[in-house]
């Protein structure tokens, strides 16, 4: 296969504490997305940015945007080839179905446009679909698109041979899914082979890192990974099929752990990902020649790892004990929901978002709440001292530990004592135990603290100065919450020192 598999997918995430370095403000508006997607080419040396339908405002011209306001640098570094754009999809099942066409005109024009000027056509030509559950799905999109291309009619003016096909990179966003995703993908190149008559050369399959996380927790997200890329090595040598996985990850451990600064802990922790997301807290959050000397590493070594093969019988036994760090996560979660919501509502904006359509909902036989979007979420609770890594895994690991299965933990999530030693200088030990003097379930968060200080021999909470400026802020946004007070000002002063939103 000739076509270059980016290593680094900037992608749109709003989680940036401060301005980013070719802004004016932290807020960035849609009208400068084509800007930043140019920039993330030029300057910081991406090879892949991520077009985000899914859920917010976006800017339909951007192929006309980039060609006409930079057309000296893709002439030279064309999109397609050496730079690649791809458009996450609003999945039809929970957006309006126009929004799904308006996606496909995009990627038809800007195939006819490209050879009308003659550079790399079709410079669009892959696509994420969120939300994936199953093959069915996949081959709808497929069949849609192939159907929309043919259409005929002399208005149109569509170059027909220069966009026929797409390719669908599947989007799994919850461990479940993740962890037997193999299993749809199967299928779907069985589906795939009987329609176009042939297998794809390829597929990116993408494997979430923040939703799965707010729904089950650190531990069996992580696990549900590890299991995923090693039954994609099977996959590859059944099927023939080359798999290039993608890994959706944030600057905080709870959401990937990927910074400037941990390049080498994250190519080590998941061997496998071919491809990272570098999310806007990463590329504004920290020196610039930092970020791009990060990238750069990513670029180099990500392509280099080779996948761990998790055995039937580790299986089994890491997917047992995943339920049961999950049920302690989740059933915490769901008691403490209203006050992670009434913090989150002054999380400050950094897109322009329309109606959430994500994983809403929260359900794990638990019965049912409302939490917000993973960033929100995230940020909400590091803003009261209390980092969600936290939440559940104090116990799952005395568990582990009694069932003598905490070397195998270990083996599979390599960096679990680092992750949890990271997170754990942002603890605040005065606020959990305050909240905790108002609703019990905080008791139950206390538990972990203890079972995890045990685990990592050091006690929890803020080591540097950053990190005990960050406890005096979280003291604070605490005291104004008891007095409903707002706290959006408060909050973006933790997020710049914790080098993150959420």
């Amino acid at each position: 296969m000739k076509r270059k598999i980016p290593a680094t997918m900037v992608s749109q995430h709003p989680d940036h504490a401060g301005v980013p370095y070719w802004h004016t403000t932290a807020f960035i508006q849609t009208q400068f997305e084509t800007k930043e997607c140019f920039l993330s080419f030029s300057e910081l040396g991406a090879s892949e940015y991520m077009w985000d339908w899914e859920g917010k405002l976006v800017d339909e011209s951007v192929m006309e945007r980039l060609l006409s306001e930079h057309f000296a640098y893709f002439k030279d570094v064309q999109v397609g080839r050496d730079k690649f754009l791809t458009f996450r999809l609003p999945n039809p099942v929970v957006e309006t179905e126009f929004r799904l066409g308006r996606t496909f005109m995009g990627l038809l024009s800007a195939a006819t446009m490209a050879k009308q000027i003659g550079i790399h056509s079709p410079p669009l030509f892959e696509v994420i679909l969120p939300m994936t559950k199953s093959p069915e799905l996949m081959m709808d999109v497929q069949e849609a698109f192939t159907e929309v291309a043919n259409l005929k009619h002399f208005l149109f003016r569509f170059d027909s041979e220069s966009l026929k096909y797409i390719q669908l990179i599947p989007l799994f966003e919850d461990i479940e899914t993740i962890a037997t995703s193999d299993d749809i993908l199967r299928d779907y190149l069985r589906r795939h082979l009987k329609i176009f008559g042939e297998k794809p050369l390829y597929l990116r399959p993408f494997l979430a890192r923040s939703d799965p996380a707010l729904n089950s927790g650190i531990v069996p997200t992580v696990l549900a990974i590890k299991i995923a890329l090693s039954r994609y090595r099977k996959l590859e040598k059944e099927t023939k099929v080359k798999l290039y996985p993608i890994l959706g990850c944030a600057s905080l451990p709870f959401r990937g752990g990927l910074t400037p600064q941990t390049v080498d802990q994250f190519v080590k922790e998941y061997q496998g990902i071919r491809t990272a997301v570098v999310q806007s807290a990463f590329r504004y959050d920290y020196d610039k020649d930092e970020v791009i000397s990060a990238i750069a590493k990513l670029e180099k070594y990500l392509p280099l790892g080779k996948t761990a093969i998790v055995t039937s019988s580790d299986e089994k036994t890491l997917t047992h004990l995943s339920s049961k760090f999950a049920g302690f996560y989740a059933s915490t979660v769901e008691q403490i929901a209203e006050t992670i919501n009434a913090v989150a509502k002054y999380m400050p904006k950094r897109r322009e978002r329309v109606l959430h359509i994500g994983l809403f909902g929260y359900s794990r036989g638990i019965g049912k709440v409302k939490l917000p979007r993973a960033i929100s979420f995230t940020g909400a609770l590091y803003s009261l001292g209390i980092p969600p890594e936290l939440i559940g895994t104090g116990r799952g690991l005395a568990l582990a530990k009694k069932t003598k299965n905490l070397k195998l933990l270990e083996k599979y999530y390599l960096l679990l004592r680092d992750d949890l030693i990271r997170a754990g200088r942002f603890l605040n030990k005065d606020v959990l135990k305050k909240l905790a003097g108002e609703n019990a379930s905080w008791k139950k968060i206390a538990e972990d603290i203890v079972a995890i200080e045990s685990y990592i021999g050091k006690p929890l909470g803020p080591v540097t100065v950053g990190d005990k400026q960050h406890k005096k802020v979280t003291d604070k946004i605490y005291k104004k919450f008891v007095k409903g007070e707002s706290l959006t000002k408060l909050i973006e002063e933790g997020a710049r020192l914790r080098k993150s939103l959420g």
